[in-house]
């Protein structure tokens, strides 16, 4: 098993476990692809394109993905069948290299005056405050504090669910009652972090796409009224997408990228599908960032997206 820099061989299980269930899934259809060709051909190429694309990982990145391949085929002229996983790594990783997806550090932070703002968006059912609160407990493991603000309003359910994460990490919570002015929220969660000298802000805001001018104004607003305290927030406008509605996140990831300044993806709920070739789509099509991918229930099964790791787990 390769570990790779400060990446532990605890969350490199953790991470092959979380996504069996598409490794499985792509190396049946890999198996199937290859089965009785020694070389890399044309019909293993064909074969191969059909298996990135029903893994998930979108029309557009699979082509360039087996231009990438075919290129390596001229090159090195004949090229072994068992070579192919191997390859499908090292391009994949230099994709996502290319799509700004960089390695970080564990839960690090960037040195600044005043608190780290987090702004976080996505629709409701897609683990948004489960990630928020997992990002906490995160960030307090890593010596940092948090302040949470319940900026989403609109429903009293999400006002609740996240007291309920913020007793669970043992945090602080700013928020006011449903149907309070979001911007209201934020503002008073700003505050209130700057007169504690909190290390991080995370805001969650309402996710609804039904109206997207209004998400649009919404949105605008937080930013503005949060400047009034700390005059660059936010510093990551966050996006939760589902990994397990494949290409409906791509769908998720349009209308929010139209809707507001998307700086960084989270993928959830990716250890309960075969659909996680859907992570090396979004990152290439949006040219965004996956910072965090979610792999199972507990708190620490919210990772740091590595590229290479990540990649390593799918075809190994």
């Amino acid at each position: 098993m390769a570990i790779f820099g400060s990446f532990s061989r605890k969350k490199k299980e953790s991470l092959d476990e979380g996504l069996l269930k598409t490794k499985e899934s792509v190396f049946k259809k890999l198996s199937r692809a290859v089965v009785g060709k020694s070389n890399v051909d044309d019909e293993v190429l064909d074969n191969l394109e059909e298996v990135l694309i029903t893994s998930d990982v979108g029309v557009d990145t699979t082509l360039k993905i087996i231009e990438r391949i075919e290129e390596r085929v001229s090159r090195d002229k004949y090229m072994g069948v068992s070579e192919l996983n191997n390859i499908l790594k090292d391009e994949i990783s230099d994709l996502l290299e290319e799509n700004n997806t960089t390695d970080v550090s564990d839960f690090d932070l960037p040195q600044k005056d005043g608190p780290y703002v987090i702004m976080v968006v996505g629709v409701n059912g897609v683990g948004k405050t489960t990630t928020i609160g997992k990002l906490a407990y995160n960030f307090k493991q890593a010596g940092k504090s948090v302040v949470l603000g319940a900026a989403d309003t609109f429903r009293a359910a999400a006002i609740e669910q996240l007291e309920v994460w913020a007793e669970r990490v043992d945090v602080p919570i700013v928020k006011q009652k449903m149907g309070s002015d979001p911007a209201s929220v934020a503002y008073d969660t700003l505050a209130s972090a700057k007169a504690s000298n909190a290390d991080v802000v995370i805001i969650d805001t309402a996710g609804r796409l039904h109206n997207k001018v209004g998400l649009m104004n919404e949105l605008s607003k937080i930013k503005k009224v949060m400047q009034k305290i700390v005059p660059d927030a936010p510093d990551e406008v966050l996006l939760v997408l589902d990994g397990s509605t494949g290409q409906n996140a791509f769908e998720q990831a349009k209308q929010f990228t139209k809707a507001t300044e998307v700086t960084a993806l989270a993928l959830t709920k990716l250890d309960g599908t075969a659909k996680g070739g859907v992570v090396i789509g979004i990152s290439d099509q949006f040219k965004i960032p996956v910072k965090y991918i979610g792999i199972g229930e507990k708190m620490e099964h919210l990772q740091i997206f590595r590229r290479r790791e990540f990649v390593d787990s799918l075809f190994s």
